[in-house]
């Protein structure tokens, strides 16, 4: 909980300059998206590597002296938080008023799980209800989101017994899952204090490490590996010596920024390169045998930096450093699939002329409008390497479980099976989680598990997980805990056996198949049964609506 005394007088930030190419994050502007309380508009859009040292911030203006710049038509994050209208008072009849004073001083606090802010006499946050003493950071999601008056001890004795099924050995073995983290990782922070805290912030890892060590799990269940920073040389495979150089000069500097909201601080180029260090290692280790699968808790994120730009808060691309260390180890054929919320631009980009890597994302992309405005259907690879990228672009906001273990059934099982690849990564970003401020869709720990456990039978069970984004942090702690169980064995709920999508679902799918089986002509019979469906899955969601819609009137009801 951060708590400041701020003046009414909002400040706004001009609008920062997009490269082509690039799209604004926005998240309430637009009107295709699913309302989402308190929904944010933040900018990843590209700066040049050239421009690094020009982009140190120094907003700094005398006291009494107010920033006012028209407002850009789409708001960058720290727009909309500047611009905040929950403390204006509007009062057509203000005759009777005098004025007091020229500023008014209102306390508020930010939500330690979502960030977004509060008035101070509030004690639980109006947008996710967690307190404002949250005890999130010490106790993961098992900690009540209610109240910081809870039973410590019985929090941890009941998430230990939740989880005593699960395998006690923690040595590293061809058996046991392996877990990448490093302390140094969490020295990568947002200098420049902002009127907002930023979503992707050392607490991230701190409430998942919360998670697993209340539950037993890391440490504990689970191996560590020594954590190492990946050289120069294993970079150049992945990024340009030019845009290796650019992140590694921010060590020099106290603040500095790649992109109005992808900022880097003196620790944050070692960070960077002990994340990819540690994709590295535990992609070796476990293509090698030495132990059976691995999770890497690692930040910054990295599915949005390309081959020459530091983006959407990502310094180096993790997952692409993972998947040619794998090759490196031997793995002919490697398969990424990316469920962040967001499209992986960069890895696409790195992985889009090579046949040896399928690179398989679903994210909200509502016809280019949602950040950041690559992965269309129609994306599929280049030269020679067509059908090697799978672009599931979801249409709307708040998608949740039944799209996309639909899009897995249809789409992503049956080209990767196809493929048959040696080893798999999963870009685990865990904004489509239920919660997310930013992603405003509605995946569950339960559907993120499934997924997990329905790659697990791809490669002979040789699987990274690799942590991109997600910015609630009671929703990705419960995310991320439930793909680690399925990772040590534990079974998830049976998969059901008609998964009914969203009309939006069913299209979108029907769209990719449509496209992707010129490549893979396996797909052309489910395209077929699926148009003959089409009918019957429309009905069927249209009822499953219905029936939600008089049961939340049937439950209002009875609470008048």
């Amino acid at each position: 909980m951060v708590s400041e005394t701020v003046q009414v007088t909002c400040v706004t930030n001009g609008g920062a300059k997009n490269n082509q190419g690039i799209k604004r994050k926005h998240l309430g502007s637009d009107k295709n998206t699913t309302d989402c309380p308190g929904e944010a508009s933040d900018v990843k859009g590209e700066i040049g590597t050239s421009d690094l040292t020009s982009n140190i911030t120094d907003d700094s203006q005398p006291d009494g002296v107010s920033k006012k710049s028209r407002l850009p038509k789409e708001l960058t994050f720290q727009d909309m938080y500047n611009n905040q209208e929950a403390f204006d008072d509007d009062d057509d009849d203000d005759s009777d008023w005098e004025p007091v004073q020229k500023h008014v001083e209102i306390l508020k606090w930010f939500c330690t799980n979502c960030t977004m802010v509060n008035l101070d006499d509030v004690v639980q946050c109006d947008i996710c209800g967690e307190h404002k003493e949250s005890g999130i950071l010490k106790h993961g999601f098992y900690a009540s989101p209610c109240s910081p008056m809870v039973d410590l001890l019985q929090v941890e004795l009941e998430a230990r017994g939740r989880d005593k099924d699960l395998p006690v050995e923690a040595s590293a073995s061809n058996s046991s899952t392996a877990v990448g983290f490093d302390e140094r990782m969490l020295l990568h922070s947002e200098v420049e204090m902002k009127s907002h805290p930023h979503p992707e912030r050392p607490d991230r890892l701190r409430a998942i490490a919360a998670s697993l060590s209340a539950a037993g799990i890391f440490p504990g269940k689970c191996c560590p590996i020594p954590a190492r920073e990946i050289t120069q040389e294993e970079l150049q495979k992945v990024h340009t010596l030019e845009h290796i150089e650019a992140v590694d000069i921010t060590s020099q500097m106290f603040s500095s920024y790649f992109t109005p909201d992808t900022y880097a601080n003196e620790h944050s180029a070692r960070a960077a390169r002990l994340a990819a260090g540690l994709c590295a290692d535990l992609a070796s280790a476990i293509f090698s045998g030495r132990v059976k699968n691995g999770f890497a808790l690692v930040r910054p994120p990295g599915h949005h930096a390309g081959v020459t730009q530091a983006m959407g808060f990502c310094l180096h691309n993790n997952a692409a450093v993972a998947a040619l260390a794998a090759q490196v180890a031997g793995a002919k054929k490697v398969l990424i699939v990316d469920w962040d919320v967001h499209h992986g631009n960069g890895t696409q980009e790195i992985f889009e002329q090579n046949k040896s890597v399928l690179y398989i994302s679903l994210h909200r992309h509502e016809g280019g409008k949602f950040y950041p405005g690559t992965g269309a259907a129609f994306e599929v690879g280049s030269k020679g390497a067509e059908g090697y990228c799978v672009n599931i672009p979801w249409s709307r906001g708040g998608v949740g479980d039944n799209d996309y273990i639909f899009a897995f059934q249809h789409v992503v099982l049956p080209i990767a099976s196809k493929f048959a690849p040696d080893f798999t990564i999963i870009s685990a970003g865990f904004d489509a989680a239920r919660g997310d401020p930013l992603g405003c869709c509605d995946v569950t720990p339960a559907g993120y598990a499934q997924m997990t456990s329905m790659l697990s039978a791809l490669s002979g069970g040789k699987l990274l997980v690799i942590l991109e984004g997600g910015y609630n942090l009671r929703s990705i702690s419960s995310s991320a805990t439930a793909v680690i169980k399925v990772l040590l064995g534990e079974s998830p709920a049976p998969e059901p056996e008609n998964i009914v999508p969203s009309k939006a679902g069913l299209h979108t799918v029907l769209e990719v198949l449509k496209i992707q089986m010129k490549y893979w002509p396996t797909l052309s019979s489910g395209f077929e049964k699926l148009e003959s469906q089409r009918g019957m899955y429309s009905m069927e969601d249209e009822m499953r609506v219905s029936g939600i819609v008089v049961y939340m009137r049937v439950h209002n009801s009875q609470d008048i």
